[in-house]
């Protein structure tokens, strides 16, 4: 009954967004009274959170065992394998990610999608600090994954709800471009 309402709250956010996602709407969409609804959710943001929760569960998960798996890839292997691979996972289901991205609030801080940047982010600063010999030396690496995580996942999200007329191989490209630099020596001028 669970996923059934899951599923039908996820179906009326994509189809009203998050001020049109109703209770009744999800009730009616789920089969089920209002009354059955909150017996097991208290109200629509209980409902909308779980769909969150689960959709960046299922993107998080593609990802994390991704990046666990090829975490001891050379970077410019390994950046744009991962990136490619967050791309699918976003956009498995583009009209998901617009409702959540663009028409919720962040209903909690301690959500799945803070846990997954928490979890990313540490795995940045393990593939930084494995190649320390490598990366600039005045790289402060919790800085340097904070920044690198939101840059790629803002990148990313807006690559695949905006659909610029980029090819895919361009966007890898540049995105690999930006996140390398953390990689690669600093030039004389930037030493100075």
């Amino acid at each position: 009954m669970l996923a059934r309402i899951v599923d039908a709250g996820e179906a009326t956010l994509i189809a009203h967004g998050y001020d049109g996602a109703s209770t009744n709407r999800i009730a009616a969409a789920a089969g089920i009274s209002p009354g059955s609804l909150y017996q097991y959710f208290p109200n629509k943001d209980a409902i909308v959170s779980a769909v969150i929760e689960r959709y960046t569960a299922q993107v998080a998960g593609r990802v994390r065992e991704h990046v666990v798996a090829h975490l001891a890839s050379p970077p410019e292997i390994g950046v744009p394998e991962a990136v490619s691979v967050l791309l699918d996972a976003l956009g498995a289901h583009p009209e998901l990610l617009r409702a959540v991205v663009e028409q919720t609030p962040r209903l909690t801080s301690g959500s799945a999608v803070v846990a997954f940047e928490q979890q990313i982010g540490e795995l940045a600063r393990v593939a930084l600090t494995m190649r320390r010999k490598q990366v600039r030396v005045e790289v402060d690496f919790d800085t340097a994954a904070w920044m690198l995580v939101r840059a790629v996942e803002h990148l990313t999200v807006r690559y695949v709800l905006d659909q610029p007329p980029i090819p895919r191989e361009r966007f890898l490209a540049e995105i690999t471009r930006l996140v390398l630099n953390y990689f690669r020596e600093p030039t004389r001028t930037e030493r100075e």
